[in-house]
């Protein structure tokens, strides 16, 4: 679970192997190790390597995760109707949403999930004046 989470985390926000690795050693940390490169971090991406503790957590705090997301322990289901309604900012692509924009963009969610998957309209109430007659046992 760890690379597919690691090369979503970097693709989403657009970087290289090599990006990725040169902002990972610019970090301001005290954690001393070797530095990061491209190739090592697409290893890690593959699953051919696995990184250390310490470069997990690094690449956490990167990218403002927890080290649960990191390696795929998300135990927490979200409901994206309470994600907008809470009062947290929300960030896309470095952009703060404005609550018009939340609400754009919820709207635009919630009618692409009713286009995809219309409910199914309810039975028509039976007319009452029909006779009804149950089997007896």
């Amino acid at each position: 679970m760890f690379p597919e989470q690691l090369k979503a985390l970097r693709t989403g926000r657009g970087l290289t192997l090599a990006e990725l690795a040169a902002k990972l050693n610019t970090m301001d940390d005290k954690i001393s190790q070797r530095p990061n490169t491209g190739p090592q971090i697409g290893s890690w991406e593959r699953g051919i390597n696995t990184p250390s503790y310490l470069d997990v957590y690094r690449l956490a705090r990167f990218f403002g995760v927890s080290l649960d997301f990191m390696v795929g322990r998300n135990s927490q289901v979200l409901d994206l109707s309470d994600v907008f309604a809470l009062n947290n900012q929300l960030v896309l692509e470095g952009h703060l949403l404005s609550g018009k924009e939340r609400a754009a963009i919820y709207g635009l969610i919630k009618g692409y999930l009713q286009g995809k998957y219309p409910q199914k309209q309810p039975a028509a109430a039976a007319d009452t004046d029909e006779d009804v007659t149950l089997p007896l046992n």
